[in-house]
């Protein structure tokens, strides 16, 4: 096996060059056989820059291939974060934690250095190659897969929903807005995660601002779209964009109309037209969250009653499309309901776990799952976060999960 070519000691700048003689001198004092080694020589010496360097003016990353290889094709990867907040490295569409590792042994930074593998391939091998150190290490960042940290996402846009053209609200120049620019600076994720998570948030662009609709006017929407399709006797898997925005166009505005229809169904073409196929389970899910926002609880039998009375003729509510939104209590006389949402708990894992058994000592997993599924990260399931943060145990033969830590 063909072994690296050597490295000479390192002289200070006005040390004189080595030559082959001396090379081979100390080659022998080490026992190494010089067969074994490829023909060129490093002689490494100090620069007198080299103070510069080694104090901060350079820090080393390590990537891993797929990302040296966006790197190499000519993408950029930028650091985000604020003053408070632990810095991430975002590519065009992943989050990464930069964490300083420290290592013993000392890292050269040596410009136009070469590798054994491009020393293999030269016809013309160099006897010797003397090489000025630039600087050096002791530490590099390593980079770690994480979560995108969305929550202030929401919580940006929240500081001005929009409630209509008419609005008072939007004669205030003083009010925030943001443009993608502005969220693509204040928040700690990839370009791709953020517009991923404003479609979520069913977040439009106005003005060239992104803004979350009051939830007050997304159901006034909704309600001007399904009361159409009712009217039209149409069904709810094909509703006509252009007969929408032309009935419905003198009420709102036409953008806000489409962007309804959006958020609530699926867009597809049909001989040349536009149509909309409605989710009925986002519907139901809407309608439920407007009837228990003002709820602190609400009977559940008298609630699924309301609700099934208040969506669209055709549409069939259940309990499962409000996971992640609402949550039952089964052990209460009469059982009951209430808004209980997902993007309202904290986004640290364990203080999300903290959270939810503050607010009941034993979950089954069914109960728990919408509140924790966002925290798996890849290749890692519900029951190995279970496993890591929650004692399980056996409850009328139900299995169920309570705080590994005391909860105050």
């Amino acid at each position: 096996m063909t072994r690296p070519s050597p490295c000479c000691g390192m002289p200070g700048p006005t040390a004189p060059r080595r030559t082959r003689e001396e090379v081979d001198a100390t080659l022998q004092v080490a026992k190494l056989n010089a067969a074994e080694l490829l023909p060129t020589v490093h002689c490494l010496s100090f620069g007198s820059g080299t103070g510069g360097a080694a104090t901060g003016d350079f820090c080393l990353l390590e990537l891993e291939p797929a990302l040296c290889q966006q790197l190499e094709a000519g993408d950029s990867f930028v650091i985000r974060g604020d003053k408070d907040e632990q810095a991430v490295l975002c590519s065009k569409d992943k989050t990464y934690d930069l964490k300083v590792a420290d290592t013993s042994n000392m890292l050269l930074f040596i410009p136009g250095c070469k590798t054994p593998d491009q020393l293999k391939g030269e016809e013309t091998p160099s006897n010797i190659v003397h090489t000025e150190i630039f600087g050096f290490s002791n530490n590099y960042w390593e980079l770690r897969r994480c979560r995108p940290k969305l929550k202030k996402l929401k919580k940006l846009l929240m500081e001005n929903t929009y409630e209509g053209p008419d609005s008072q609200k939007e004669e205030d120049p003083s009010r925030s807005k943001y443009t993608t620019e502005d969220l693509l600076n204040q928040i700690q994720a990839s370009e791709e995660e953020i517009m991923a998570q404003l479609q979520v948030l069913n977040a439009c662009e106005i003005g060239g601002y992104w803004r979350i609709l009051e939830f007050d006017y997304e159901i006034k929407l909704l309600n001007h779209v399904t009361q159409l399709v009712d009217s039209e006797s149409w069904s709810f898997n094909k509703v006509p964009l252009n007969v929408c925005l032309q009935e419905l166009g003198p009420l709102e505005p036409e953008e806000m109309i489409e962007h309804c229809l959006k958020c609530y169904g699926k867009k597809y073409v049909d001989k040349g037209e536009v149509y909309f196929e409605l989710n009925a389970d986002k519907v139901c899910r809407a309608t439920a969250e407007m009837l228990l926002q003002n709820a602190v609880k609400f009977n559940l039998a008298e609630f699924q009653e309301v609700w099934q009375q208040s969506v669209p003729e055709g549409m069939t509510t259940r309990l499962d499309q409000l996971k992640g939104l609402a949550l039952v209590d089964r052990s209460s006389r009469p059982e009951i309901i209430f808004l209980f949402k997902v993007d309202a708990l904290p986004e640290g894992t364990q203080d999300r776990f903290n959270s939810l058994f503050s607010l009941r000592e034993k979950w089954t997993e069914e109960d728990i799952a919408p509140y924790i599924q966002d925290l798996c990260g890849e290749k890692q399931t519900i029951g190995a976060l279970l496993t890591k943060y929650s004692r399980s145990s056996m409850q009328n033969g139900v299995k169920v999960y309570n705080s590994r830590r005391l909860i105050s």
